[in-house]
Order: C-alpha cells, then sequence, then structure tokens
C-alpha cells in the first residue's frame, strides 16, 4: 500500500489520486465518509492507531460535500476539520483545493520588526458589503495611511449571519458570509503586494456553543478539568489530550501554509488550561513559525493578568511571542480622556507618571495589588523590550463595553484626544488602531451576535450582567437603552462609512501625519532612538525625552492633560537643549489642519507656555545639514 503523503493531521486533503480523509473518533467503532453531491454515496474508513480513522476515495473531489456517519447511525455530522462550510457549521463540509489560488507574494518576507502600527479590522463591518472582497479595496488606502499590519478577528466559522467571531465551531473554515477561501487569499495575496502583514485572531481557549460537533466525534476533546468563563476548554493535559493537542498545531501551521497569514492574536490566553510540561502555547509557536520557514511571523497575545513570559524568549523560560496588548495604557488612557472612574478602571489616576511609566516599562501593574480583582496584578517587566508591548486607545472590547459602542474620541474633549493619539502613535510600543479610528469613525461598534431565541435571550441576558460592573451602566434608565445583540440593525450600525475619510478630513490627516513621521522620523521610527525618559512638570502635564543615537537630535514630546500651563521657570534637565541649539516645533495637536486651535511659539525664556488640552513636538532648532526627509516633508506645523 502506498504511503499516503499529508499535510496536516486531520481534514480533507486533495491528492492526485483522490481525497484522503481523515478525522479524529477514538470512541467510535465505525466512521463512514458520506459524499453529497445531488445524493448520498458512502465510503467506509480504516481505523487507524490512537484513535484516528482514515481513507483515500478516488471519487472525491474538490467542490464536493460530505459529512461524517459515526456508528452507522442516521444523524450526519461535518468535519471538524472543515475547510469550508458554505451552508453553514450545521450543512455539509466542502472539499477545498488550496492548489487552485495562483500567489503572487512569493518576494514577500514577513512582518519586519521595526516599525508595526496594526490596524484591527472585523471583516462583517469594515465595509457595507461585510465580505474579504469588499475590504480588499480599502488596502491600499491603509497602506498609503501607514498600517503595516493588518489584525483581523475572528475567521473561523461560526453560527449565525453575523457575529464577533469569538464562539468559533470550526477552526479550519473561514466563515462562509465574508466570502470564499478563495477570495480570503485574495486579500492576503494583495495585502502582500502593498507591504501589509495580515494576522488572525484565533481562539484556541473555548468553542463556540451553537453549532459545536466536536463532542460527538469525542469527549476528550475538552477538559473535565478545568471551566472556562466562555464555555467548554479544550483539553490539553487530560486523558488522549496528545490528538486535541495535534489538532490545534495543525490549525496553526494551516493558516499560515495555506492562507500565508503572517501570525496570530491568541485569545485570551490565561484561559487556555495547560499543566503540561510543555505549554500548548509554546508549541503552537513552535509549529507556526516552523511551517512558516524563513518568512518572519508576528505573534501577539491577550492576556489579562498580564504575564510578561509570553513575550519572553523560550531560553529564558518565556513562550516566545512577539507582543502582548497592554490594558493598563488603555485603561490609564480612558480615565484621563473621560474623567470617570468605574469597575476596572477604578485601580487607574490617569496622571502624567502613569504615562511615562507605560512608555518606559510597559505594565503599570507588575504584583501590585489589584483593588478591583482583591488580588496582584501583572509580573515585572524589566529587559522586555517596549515594541512587545502593544498600545491602543480603542479596540473591540473597550469600544463595545460602553454600552452603546460610542468610540472614545465621541467622549473626550477634541484636543486632548488629539494629543494621546500623538502619544500612542510615536511612543516607542506598538500602536494599533480599530477600525475607524484613524477618521474619526461616526460608526459605534457594538456587540451583536444572531443565535436562535433561546441562546439569543441567554447571551442578553449576560451581557446586561456583564454590563453592571459599570454604575452608569447598571442604571435601570440606561439598561433600557442598551441594544440587543441579536438585532441585525446593531450590527448594521457599526458598519463604517468611508466618506467620513473626507467629511472628518482633520482627524484623518492628523493620523495620516503621526505616522508619517512614525515611519520616516530617524527617532520616532526607532533608527536612531536608544532610549526614552519622562519628566512629570505639573498635576496634568509631563513630557518625554526621546534619546537620538548621535546624541544631538533627540525629540521632545509635551502632553498637557489641563490648562494652559505655564513653563517658567525650567528646572528639569529633559527640556535642556543640546549645545547651541534651542528647541523648534516639529508638530503640534493644536494646528488648524487638525481642527486645533492653534499653536503656540515654542520659547526659552519667562513666556514659555504649553497649550492646554495639547501635545507638541520638539525637535532641535540649529542642525549643521539638515537631513532629506526634513526638506523633502513640510508637516503643517512647519507651514505655519
Amino acid at each position: 500500500m502506498a504511503v499516503i503523503r499529508r499535510k496536516f493531521a486531520v481534514g480533507a486533503e486533495v491528492m492526485p489520486a483522490g481525497v484522503h480523509f481523515r478525522v479524529w473518533a477514538p470512541d467510535a467503532h465505525n466512521m463512514q465518509v458520506i459524499l453529497e453531491n445531488g445524493g448520498q454515496k458512502s465510503f467506509d474508513l480504516n481505523e487507524e492507531s490512537g484513535g484516528y480513522w482514515s481513507g483515500l476515495i478516488a471519487e472525491a473531489k474538490a467542490g464536493d460535500r460530505y459529512r461524517f456517519r459515526i456508528n452507522e447511525k442516521e444523524t450526519l455530522y461535518p468535519d471538524p476539520a472543515s475547510r469550508f462550510q458554505p451552508e453553514g457549521p450545521h450543512g455539509p463540509s466542502q472539499i477545498i483545493d488550496p492548489s487552485k489560488f495562483a500567489w503572487t507574494d512569493d518576494a514577500w518576507q514577513g512582518i519586519s520588526p521595526n516599525n508595526r502600527v496594526i490596524y484591527e479590522m472585523h471583516i462583517g463591518t469594515f465595509t457595507p458589503e461585510g465580505t474579504y472582497r469588499a475590504a480588499q479595496r480599502e488596502l491600499e488606502e491603509l497602506a498609503q495611511l501607514g498600517i503595516t499590519v493588518i489584525e483581523i478577528m475572528p475567521l473561523a466559522e461560526f453560527d449565525g449571519k453575523f457575529g464577533w467571531g469569538y464562539d468559533g465551531v470550526d477552526f479550519f473554515a473561514p466563515f462562509h458570509h465574508y466570502g470564499t477561501p478563495d477570495d480570503l487569499r485574495a486579500f492576503i495575496n494583495e495585502a502582500h503586494r502593498l507591504g501589509l502583514g495580515v494576522i488572525q485572531d484565533v481562539v484556541y481557549n473555548h468553542c463556540g456553543a451553537s453549532g459545536c460537533y466536536f463532542a460527538q466525534f469525542s469527549k476528550h476533546y475538552f477538559s473535565a478539568t478545568y471551566k472556562g468563563e466562555w464555555g467548554d476548554v479544550f483539553n490539553y493535559d487530560g486523558p488522549q489530550s496528545e490528538a486535541v493537542r495535534e489538532f490545534v498545531c495543525a490549525c496553526a501551521a494551516y493558516w499560515i501554509e495555506e492562507f500565508h497569514f503572517d501570525g496570530f492574536r491568541l485569545d485570551a490566553t490565561q484561559q487556555i488550561f495547560d499543566s503540561s510540561a510543555r505549554h500548548i502555547i509554546k508549541d503552537i509557536v513552535v509549529e507556526a513559525r516552523k511551517q512558516a520557514g524563513d518568512r518572519q511571523l508576528y505573534i501577539v497575545a491577550e492576556n489579562e493578568p498580564q504575564h510578561s513570559d509570553m513575550v519572553r524568549n523560550p531560553e529564558d523560560g518565556g513562550y516566545g511571542l512577539d507582543g502582548i496588548w497592554n490594558d493598563d495604557f488603555h485603561h490609564s488612557a480612558l480615565v484621563a480622556l473621560k474623567t470617570y472612574k468605574e469597575a476596572y478602571f477604578s485601580d487607574y489616576l490617569g496622571r502624567p507618571q502613569e504615562f511615562i511609566s507605560a512608555v518606559k516599562y510597559g505594565f503599570l501593574y507588575q504584583g501590585q495589588w489589584y483593588h478591583w480583582q482583591s488580588q496582584r496584578r501583572g509580573t515585572p517587566t524589566f529587559s522586555v523590550p517596549q515594541t512587545s508591548f502593544i498600545h491602543f486607545l480603542q479596540n473591540h472590547d473597550q469600544v463595545a463595553n460602553t454600552g452603546s459602542g460610542k468610540r472614545v474620541d465621541a467622549m473626550s474633549h477634541p484636543g486632548l484626544y488629539r494629543a494621546f493619539t500623538g502619544l500612542l502613535l510615536l511612543g516607542p510600543a506598538t500602536p494599533l488602531l480599530f477600525q475607524g479610528q484613524e477618521f474619526g469613525a461616526s460608526a459605534p461598534f457594538c456587540y451583536f451576535a444572531d443565535h436562535n431565541a433561546d441562546l439569543a435571550e441567554k447571551v442578553m441576558q449576560g451581557r446586561t450582567e456583564f454590563l453592571h460592573q459599570f454604575p452608569s451602566l447598571a442604571h435601570s434608565e440606561t439598561q433600557n437603552y442598551l441594544l440587543r445583540p441579536d438585532d441585525p440593525t446593531t450590527f448594521t450600525r457599526c458598519k463604517l462609512n468611508f466618506q467620513e475619510r473626507e467629511t472628518h478630513a482633520p482627524i484623518y490627516q492628523l493620523h495620516k501625519d503621526l505616522l508619517t513621521l512614525r515611519k520616516l522620523d530617524p527617532i520616532f521610527s526607532q533608527a536612531e532612538l536608544v532610549g526614552v525618559d519622562g519628566a512629570v512638570l505639573s498635576e496634568s502635564a509631563f513630557l518625554l525625552r526621546f534619546f537620538s543615537r548621535s546624541g544631538r537630535d533627540d525629540r521632545i514630546l509635551l502632553v498637557n492633560m489641563g490648562r494652559d500651563l505655564p513653563l517658567s521657570p525650567l528646572p528639569e534637565p529633559l527640556l535642556a537643549p543640546h549645545d547651541d541649539c534651542d528647541w523648534d516645533i516639529l508638530w503640534s495637536s493644536e494646528h488648524p489642519a487638525y481642527g486645533g486651535h492653534g499653536m503656540v511659539a515654542w520659547r526659552m525664556d519667562g513666556k514659555c507656555m504649553l497649550s492646554g488640552s495639547s501635545a507638541v513636538v520638539l525637535h532641535p532648532k540649529t542642525i549643521k545639514t539638515k537631513t532629506a526627509f526634513y526638506r523633502n516633508h513640510q508637516f503643517p506645523s512647519e507651514a505655519v
């Protein structure tokens, strides 16, 4: 018998002599593939060791639909490793031949570690059409803006017509309402042509409640030891967990190989329970990088407890990830921007020192007592590079957690929001923008999920209870205005309107200029940056000094969260200019082009004033030879 060389452990793979099927069902005593092409035709699979069933079926071909029959019972089930579910998770699986797509990205080397800027995207609401093809048309604009990494919210097939994707049930199958697998490949192929990397938000901690058929194949897919926050969690360390681990690692490798994804954002890693000698996250990272070969991947984590070992080297006991979301920066910024301290914001002050510390050290909580959770929070981050921390002012969770889905800029002082945008996009951490943030999108981003009536009621109740942690959202009057997640209008109102790039031109210009500065300035691009330090100037103002490699071309970012602040006297060494130099304004958040009230000239005398609710970037005024960058690029601040 010829040896079958498969790419991945499970699923239907097209071969020269037919299609090879392989599925894990250790408790079954009989397994059949049922091809459904206008009728039904059954084929027996052979039992392997380890609970696997497999077989090469010559009659099967790409495009055919199929399901499994277990133990000769009448009910048929889709493939747990289905590559596509054209009728949704309850329908038949479809055989996909990935070799039919003509890739043109051979020269793509992956996501460079230099100057990453992440753009979080939900395919269903990013465009009115809500498809891969429609989203592909907007990629060139994002590349020109200065985005380098697209982070797509989860794509695994889930039940219903719309949702966030975190309740996926078919982990190899891209959501059919967004388009075909080849539509997704075309999206990524075009992104690579434009110099954009694409990573996918993947959920390897739990499975969705509707349309999940893992248990019909084996009760060992899910843990009997741990209980997850959102449902049953996968079994990574219990009896027969080897096959579950193989399934998830194969899934990660599959997205890298067959779709050319450039990495992942691992959702809620604190809910991936594994007491094995080698944590499953480490295996996922190793398998993904092995599959990528020389292509450079970018793998990041959401980790609510803020465990810095996620981004430490495996040689030092770490997990080997490239980045980790920093909720501390967001929470402190939101306290400063919105001036309230409810729920998980209550342990933050929104004061200058917090932002200096976030820029220098990443997490603000590195083991201190955290009153909101009545426990210590975080772990030390010393020696972790600042680029490993992902900072944001908006993301899908935090916008939706306002109850109404209202964007932060709509609830903040405009000048202060511009100032914090400068802090976000010029800081040494990796910035993340949430879709539409760059042009001040008026569309909200609400929690939406299309479920059957019974499950929809439970989801609505659960969402309402979750939001009760915010006193302002727990009031009965407010509760009456909360949108139902299963209402289609809740979903459609979240779709972006790209005409706002023109109607909201000032904030769009703000983001364009800041990202250009981050990309081309030798210091903010970190090409010549050697370190950052900061100082508190008042109870509402602070500065950050970005030290240049030459020692003659530093940058200063001044942020004032309060009223106009006289800067006299100036007993702060971080404000001292280079020898024979003065400071000059390179960029100001108060430039009229951004909707500001006008700029105040920088002075090194007793009349120096820092405008309220603003940010200013200073650079040395007298440099022997002005660089080509400054000869060829004029920011609005330099035109005044």
